[in-house]
């Protein structure tokens, strides 16, 4: 078994508690006959706290059991699914304490009832190994569940922002320019650039930029825009301004280390952001356009192009303002990928506040819900492609109510080509639940204009029958009323 110096307390803790409860000791009993105290004994039972060797030979004393059994690292067989767990690292991986978990408490558990937590865990490594998730699906899971706590609003990171604007003299009312954060990198914390020798390596032409640390140089990929170039370099800045050690040097993951890692890309990418997209400014804007009559595709993109963000950039920093300043908590955010001409979509981003909204993701293979926006508009993307009139991003809206429920959504979508991957169309959009207090803040939430359809998770679990846009059938529908009419059959025999 893999043994650190949190697991040596752990372990320790967790044999005092039980030699404690065995001898029917209470906390104030035992600090009485081994001259410990009680705040310093809760300590050691929860694993915070390796007491000094004089303190260990009173607990064994006490105990009655000898100083090199209670130290020793060794559980006895009916603790077996403790040991497993600890040697497989699972507490010092995922970031517990970011949830305001002890790790001692789920020792605790486990001690309780070894056998039947054990065998959850089991089942929910079982499960895992039969869906192929990896160590890094359970960072990212930990990480959307850290932004959801925080309605992904970090008041740190934007002080953050607003420090490095400070020092820099950077102006809160203008957007900040490309060449200027090419020269705070150049200038200040030495970087060179290069745009040409990703290009020279085709197994490398996936990432956006890739750092060299040792040469402080920042190899940058010739495909991107202005506005990637920009976010590239605010989340250098962001690196580094927040003194965040433990990170990747390419744009994109090939092999999670560590949540850590993950975190701190996040915190890298969301200063990014902020900085690219002043909050007060942007909360301004938005302001203005929620009061418009009517919706119109062309002032949201207007907003946009104003802070030079993709649309991706753009609606994700809606994620950040939106909550915070317009008291709308109910949202979901989407990122879907099509390949052009293709009846085929993945969704590879999301993000789901207050509570999981639909659609979200499942690693099940179905189709999903053709009705929903952020789907039919990459469509119309690629007819705009076909014919050879594509510009720019395009926009659309649409009001979404989720069959069977009382739930409806304002969902607001972009889509455009994929860059600098080729051979890829995008959508990404932001849904807010429409209840009574959307209806104070935006008011063309009514406009007649807003196409309003009735939509659902997948086909497979859609009892719409006559939909026209269903490219499945309803299987999981489908096998629910056979089951629910053999308990029927099965009911009627028993009278």
């Amino acid at each position: 078994m893999k043994i650190n110096a949190q697991n040596t307390r752990l372990i320790f803790g967790l044999k005092v508690r039980q030699l404690r409860t065995s001898k029917s000791l209470s906390f104030a009993e035992l600090s009485k006959l081994t001259g410990i105290s009680v705040s310093y004994l809760n300590e050691i039972e929860k694993g915070k706290k390796f007491p000094k060797p004089e303190k260990i030979k009173a607990l064994a004393k006490v105990l009655d059991l000898e100083e090199s059994e209670l130290t020793s690292n060794k559980l006895p067989a009916k603790l077996q699914p403790i040991s497993d767990l600890l040697a497989s690292n699972f507490l010092q991986e995922l970031p517990l304490d970011m949830f305001g978990i002890e790790p001692g408490k789920i020792i605790e558990i486990v001690a309780n009832a070894p056998t039947k937590v054990g065998a959850f865990i089991s089942a929910i490594l079982e499960i895992s190994r039969n869906f192929q998730l990896q160590q890094e699906h359970f960072y990212f899971a930990a990480l959307r569940s850290y932004q959801e706590l925080h309605n992904n609003y970090f008041e740190e990171i934007e002080a953050n922002v607003d420090r490095f604007v400070n020092k820099h003299r950077l102006s809160h009312t203008t957007h900040i320019r490309l060449e200027t954060l090419y020269e705070i990198l150049e200038s200040e914390y030495g970087f060179s650039f290069d745009n040409q020798e990703l290009a020279k390596h085709p197994e490398l032409k996936k990432f956006r930029s890739v750092n060299l640390p040792d040469k402080q140089k920042l190899l940058i990929n010739q495909g991107l825009t202005e506005t990637q170039q920009a976010f590239l370099l605010g989340k250098e800045l962001g690196y580094i301004f927040q003194n965040l050690k433990e990170r990747i040097f390419t744009s994109s993951f090939v092999k999670i280390k560590s949540f850590e890692e993950v975190l701190n890309n996040f915190k890298a990418s969301y200063f990014a952001g902020a900085l690219l997209m002043n909050r007060e400014k942007l909360v301004d804007d938005i302001k203005l356009f929620f009061d418009q009559p009517s919706w119109n595709a062309a002032d949201f993109l207007s907003i946009m192009d104003k802070y030079k963000a993709t649309p991706e950039m753009f609606l994700h920093r809606l994620t950040n303002i939106i909550p915070r300043y317009f008291g709308i908590e109910q949202l979901f955010f989407l990122r879907f990928n099509q390949e052009p001409g293709k009846d085929q979509f993945w969704l590879t981003k999301e993000l789901h506040l207050k509570r999981k909204h639909q659609p979200h993701g499942n690693g099940l293979s179905e189709h999903y819900c053709r009705r929903w926006i952020t789907l039919w508009l990459l469509n119309d993307l690629h007819q705009i492609q076909e014919a050879g009139t594509y510009s720019q991003p395009i926009a659309g809206i649409q009001r979404s109510k989720f069959h069977g429920t009382e739930d409806e959504y304002l969902c607001f979508t972009i889509a455009r080509p994929g860059y600098p991957t080729p051979n890829t169309n995008v959508s990404i959009s932001i849904g807010l639940l429409i209840d009574k207090s959307l209806h104070k803040q935006i008011a063309f939430l009514d406009d007649p204009a807003i196409p309003v359809r009735e939509v659902n998770q997948t086909c497979q679990r859609c009892s719409i029958m006559d939909c026209k846009e269903r490219v499945a059938p309803p299987t999981i529908v489908d096998e629910y009323d056979q089951s629910r009419k053999t308990a029927a059959a099965l009911r009627k025999l028993g009278k």
